[in-house]
């Protein structure tokens, strides 16, 4: 676009950085043609009175010679994925939300004005038709179209239909192309809101009631990682995207509302990989007068419900492997399960000192600001430990350090009533019987602090109105967060979050 004012003159700044004007290509030509005929090129409103799936699966067993008795009329829409122009009679196949659907035009059916017209449609176009259902010779449900529309010409050509979008990249960041060119893409598009609604049917039957939070804080509580920071310019103070739904949640259950939940988005400002993306989705449900074993009941119930529900079974196959959601999940204390794979027993292991003799002896490198005897049984977990949870395990009490919002063990103070949920060699639930002791969660608190001030950018924060909350009295309760992403995977059969997330965080390429 060439410029009309200097650079002094131009009153636009950004002017100069305008994307050019689209290019001519035969799509458009063909786009201005159709408009010469009086038809928009871009569609209107078209109602219509069946869909691929239920046209076909009515259909399907129905003998080829019974149709000559059967003039039901259909009128379908969809996106043009195949055509075998013959003369003057075609097929082609049009893609709705359900699937794929056969459509037989001839130019006696539907005159030559209109046949015309379909015969210059391109694979990608969105048509129109309504039409008579019929089976052809090789038994395939196929419509007799009777009426042609055309809606929507397509101005750029889908991938070659062999190959589709084969670098996985492109199909993240065109994920309008890839949901067209790729079934198992749109299936698991469908199945994602399906698995929501089974866990907001499993919960709202069970008493819960659904709320919503805030996504802005004052604070970075609720969890142990990095945030994104933004800033509010009316009050011009800097505010965190929330890490976790957590004591919002938990101030509700001090003002009586008993059982909360809320699937909500979260936001950690970390690395991505086949299982973190930088905003995610997660539940967290809290339930009071119950502790950390009424959370795992609650958590095997949720994922084997949505187990069946959407697969039909509760045995399922992640990635080759046999996962077993059916039978009871394992219950094992971190401190067992590392003495199970490792040897080191750390009932016996007393001292921070010990501990980094242990973990150097297993060569684990420590981290430098995480040096306890906790911290330490954590890291040698995450390392040795973790990948071998093939089964769903439950994976219970953990060290104080790494648990601030937790109750202590009644008979071990140093470990704490909380589980950590592994599948396939993953974390995918976490819970607590929940500190309601205001006096003990200040002290907790800061801990944090100082942890925070030696360098932790992962730990909380003092949260000095939730301190109040508790000292309002919160029933002793059970809290459970699980991510949904993860979830998903699992039960789609997923490697990667990003093929659970309609649009992942990408990279710019610029």
């Amino acid at each position: 676009i060439p410029h009309i004012f200097s650079k002094q003159e131009n009153p636009h700044p950004r002017a100069a950085k305008m994307p050019p004007r689209l290019p001519t290509t035969i799509w458009r030509e063909k786009a201005e043609k159709i408009k010469s005929l009086g038809i928009d090129p871009f569609g209107q409103r078209f109602d219509r009175t069946g869909y691929a799936k239920e046209i076909n699966e009515k259909y399907k067993d129905v003998p080829h010679d019974d149709f000559e008795n059967i003039n039901d009329i259909y009128t379908v829409a969809g996106r043009i994925m195949f055509i075998r122009k013959m003369g003057k009679a075609s097929f082609f196949t049009i893609q709705d939300k359900t699937g794929k659907l056969q459509i037989y035009i001839s130019v006696n059916d539907i005159g030559e004005e209109k046949y015309d017209l379909f015969k210059s449609a391109d694979i990608g176009d969105i048509v129109g038709v309504t039409g008579r259902v019929m089976k052809t010779r090789t038994g395939e449900v196929t419509l007799k179209c009777l009426e042609y529309t055309h809606l929507v010409k397509a101005l750029k050509p889908l991938p070659e239909k062999f190959h589709g979008l084969t670098d996985i990249e492109e199909r993240y960041r065109r994920r309008y192309v890839d949901l067209i060119m790729n079934e198992e893409s749109k299936n698991i598009a469908f199945m994602r809101p399906r698995i929501i609604r089974c866990i907001q049917n499993f919960m709202d039957n069970r008493g819960f009631v659904e709320v919503e939070t805030p996504v802005l804080s004052n604070l970075l509580t609720g969890a142990s990682a990095r945030p994104f920071i933004t800033h509010h310019n009316a009050q011009d103070i800097d505010m965190y995207l929330r890490i976790a739904l957590e004591l919002p949640l938990k101030r509700l259950l001090v003002g009586g509302m008993e059982a909360v939940y809320e699937i909500g988005r979260v936001f950690r400002n970390e690395g991505m990989d086949i299982k973190h993306n930088p905003e995610f989705t997660c539940i967290e449900l809290y339930e009071a007068y119950t502790d950390l074993e009424g959370m795992m009941n609650i958590t095997e119930e949720i994922i084997r419900k949505c187990a069946n529900r959407v697969r039909g079974t509760g045995k399922i196959t992640f990635q080759g492997e046999e996962i077993d959601l059916e039978s009871p999940f394992r219950r094992v204390t971190m401190i067992d399960a590392i003495k199970e794979v490792t040897g080191v027993d750390f009932h016996a292991i007393e001292t921070d000192e010990q501990a980094q003799e242990a973990a150097k002896k297993l060569n684990v490198e420590i981290d430098p600001i995480k040096t306890s005897r906790g911290d330490i049984i954590v890291q040698i977990f995450d390392e040795k430990v973790e990948a071998t949870l093939r089964q769903p395990t439950f994976l219970y009490e953990y060290p104080i350090e790494n648990s601030p919002l937790t109750k202590k063990c009644k008979d071990n103070p140093k470990m704490t009533q909380r589980f950590e949920l592994f599948i396939a060699g993953g974390e995918f639930a976490n819970a607590y019987s929940e500190l309601n002791d205001p006096i003990d969660q200040y002290e907790r608190f800061l801990k944090q602090v100082e942890a925070r001030e030696a360098g932790d950018e992962e730990a909380n924060m003092m949260d000095t109105d939730f301190i109040e909350a508790l000292e309002y009295g919160m029933p002793p309760t059970g809290g459970m967060g699980m991510g949904i992403d993860r979830l998903i995977m699992l039960l789609t059969d997923s490697a990667s979050i990003r093929d659970v997330l309609l649009f992942p965080t990408m990279k710019p390429l610029n």
